[in-house]
């Protein structure tokens, strides 16, 4: 690169940090596509994982505005430069992609590239995708290639560890998918075992009433009883299954202690410093406690995963008989109108359910560069 080889390092090295602050797929590729064109200084980057069928499952672009995004329509499919690299896993320089036989046209609305700079990124002998790069900004005499020998070396070391980080990323996505699968997997069985053979008996049981009402009404009425108290136990069963789900440190020190305890373990755990403050917070009804440590660690994984905060702030407060949980960080910021438009809710959808569900609820706000501050309110009891 022309800055010379130490800040093209250093590049690389914030580039790789960057990559490793995310563990979710969606969040790794994104970061993976404004590393490179960062990086080699380019206009437009791309990374597309492709699917079973000819098309890509994931397609991501960095320095296309979201109204081009929109109007450029469909996907890719694997066709022209995006089959080459995929089939051929080699990389491919061009001084016009526009020129290349292989090149088959872009929808009216998809921006003019001309220069171009792509290679697959690949785990093992697998090409797990394909990262492309167009329009160097730099001066191209007689119409050459933008980017030189050094920018593909540079983006194939970016690419290498690209692959590490997406598989590292699946991997997790996978692990969670487990984890919950066991969990609900842990959860039937337990119901089944638990609940199953009282449904059972309470149902014989109501059958054996329904046979005595006309011929031994005495007898009828103690076996009712018996139902009473069978669908009483079934009751009790389930909601001790339910109440399991609960974090039992909550009933066991409280929502403060907890919060307190956990915002410890992340500051010692991420390089970004986390802070916890409590003021007044009585006693809260349990579904409320919940709600609030459930958003409390949605937020702190925002903030910590994709923000790039250095300081992340939380309080609780005592607001009349309820509490108010706000979670500050000096992240990055984003706009939450564009990221329900994307797609990408961040957990927000899920935050303001819980909220709603337990009569409180949450507001969230952030721009660009301006940091993060999602406020929670809930009634009390």
């Amino acid at each position: 690169m022309s800055q010379g080889p130490r800040s093209g390092l250093a590049a690389v090295s914030s580039a790789l940090l960057a990559m490793s602050r995310h563990l979710e797929v969606r969040d790794v590729l994104k970061t993976i596509v404004a590393s490179a064109r960062e990086l080699l200084d380019a206009q437009y980057a791309a990374l597309g994982v492709p699917d079973d069928h000819g098309g890509f499952a994931q397609f991501v672009v960095d320095g296309v505005s979201d109204q081009q995004w929109k109007a450029i329509g469909p996907l890719p499919r694997q066709h022209g430069i995006l089959a080459a690299m995929l089939q051929e896993a080699k990389a491919e320089r061009l001084a016009d992609v526009r020129k290349d036989p292989r090149f088959e046209g872009w929808p009216p609305a998809h921006p003019d590239m001309s220069d171009f700079l792509g290679l697959p990124i690949r785990d093992g002998d697998e090409v797990i995708g394909a990262l492309f790069l167009a329009n160097k900004n730099c001066p191209k005499p007689d119409g050459s290639c933008g980017f030189t020998e050094e920018d593909e070396e540079l983006l194939a070391i970016l690419a290498q560890h690209a692959a590490i980080a997406l598989t590292n990323a699946r991997l997790y996505e996978r692990s969670r998918e487990l984890t919950i699968a066991e969990e609900r997997s842990r959860l039937a069985h337990e119901l089944h075992d638990a609940v199953a053979q009282k449904l059972f008996s309470l149902r014989l049981t109501a059958q054996a009433a329904a046979a005595l009402v006309d011929r031994d009404p005495s007898r009828a009425k103690g076996e009712l009883q018996q139902v009473a108290a069978l669908a009483a136990e079934a009751a009790d069963e389930l909601r001790a299954a339910v109440v399991e789900l609960r974090p039992a440190a909550l009933d066991e020190d409280g929502l403060v202690a907890t919060l307190r305890t956990q915002i410890q373990v992340l500051d010692r755990a991420h390089t970004a410093r986390v802070s916890f403050g409590s003021c007044g917070v009585r006693a809260l009804p349990a579904s409320q406690e919940e709600a609030l440590l459930r958003v409390a660690q949605e937020a702190l994984h925002n903030a910590l995963r994709h923000s790039g905060a250095e300081h992340v702030d939380v309080t609780l407060s005592r607001r009349g008989s309820g509490a108010v949980l706000r979670v500050t960080d000096d992240g990055s910021g984003f706009d939450p109108h564009q990221t329900r438009r994307a797609g990408r809710h961040l957990g927000l959808v899920s935050m303001r359910d819980r909220a709603s569900g337990v009569g409180g609820g949450l507001t969230v706000d952030s721009a660009p560069g301006t940091g993060t501050t999602i406020e929670m309110e809930v009634p009390g009891g």
